[in-house]
């Protein structure tokens, strides 16, 4: 780490260290929480139906994405399994997070009459926005970084200085790749918010997979870039494979869903809300 970087840790409170990686994170989430609530009582969606299912699918996506983490890097964490429950320290996988949060919500949506599909597309651009502020955490950490590169090259792009100093690691500057991301993220999220209420242009699950499509194209590059992906061997990107695979089931899905005539448009909303529980406008 350089010496000049940026502390990870944001404060003390006693003995525990509080590091911006999970204050980051947290934050994100409070955010999409909020966003959430708001589409869903638009769309004829509880507050308190999402305020639960975000209990269960944080713990869960938290759990996931370290696990799936964990997996890809046995050959590390067999011999050091001390460490395998330090998730402030980083090393959390996106995907892994995302699987873990998908299967909570068809679960819970089943659970309660709401359409799955439905959930997904009111969750779809504010998880987008929290994964683009997510990356952020991985800046403060020091890691999602790319390859070496040079420092004329970082100012070329019209990086402050505190930025360029954060991406000197190990004594070289490196490719801010987390910062790719976040941008791709943060304008996948105006993209989503921009076009989700065009009348007749979404039908219900097409945000969502929009999402997917968004995030897997660009997440394939970035990947291509960073020198911390999990592998497979010593040639297979796990994310970069996955993100092929989402990319292409998308587009598929789509395609399929749309010869169906009766699947139900987005701004249609929930089918089995009440009258009186759907918020206008």
């Amino acid at each position: 780490m350089n010496t000049a970087a940026l502390n990870p840790i944001a404060f003390n409170l006693g003995p525990i260290e509080v590091h911006w990686y999970g204050i980051i994170i947290a934050s994100a989430v409070i955010i999409a929480v909020a966003l959430s609530v708001r589409e869903g009582a638009r769309r004829g969606i509880l507050a308190d139906d999402i305020y639960d299912m975000i209990l269960w699918a944080l713990p869960v996506a938290i759990i996931s994405a370290r696990i799936y983490y964990v997996a890809f890097e046995w050959s590390y964490y067999q011999h050091h399994l001390d460490q395998i429950i330090r998730v402030w320290d980083g090393g959390i996988a996106i995907y892994g997070s995302l699987i873990g949060a998908g299967i909570v919500v068809y679960f819970f949506t089943r659970a309660k009459f709401i359409p799955t599909w439905l959930m997904l597309d009111v969750a779809a651009p504010t998880v987008i926005m929290a994964q683009g502020i997510g990356r952020w955490g991985n800046f403060m950490n020091q890691e999602a970084f790319g390859k070496v590169t040079s420092l004329a090259f970082l100012q070329s792009l019209h990086l402050p200085g505190w930025l360029i100093e954060q991406m000197n690691i190990s004594g070289a500057y490196r490719q801010p790749t987390f910062l790719y991301e976040s941008v791709w993220d943060i304008l996948g999220f105006v993209v989503l918010m921009a076009l989700r209420h065009r009348k007749g242009l979404f039908q219900q699950g097409e945000v969502f997979l929009s999402y997917v499509i968004w995030y897997s194209f660009g997440r394939f590059f970035v990947e291509g870039m960073r020198t911390d992906s999990l592998m497979i061997g010593n040639t297979l990107r796990v994310s970069q494979w996955l993100s092929i695979i989402l990319f292409v089931g998308a587009i598929v899905l789509i395609i399929y869903r749309r010869r169906r005539a009766t699947t139900p448009m987005y701004l249609d909303g929930n089918p089995f809300a009440k009258k009186d529980q759907v918020v206008k406008k």
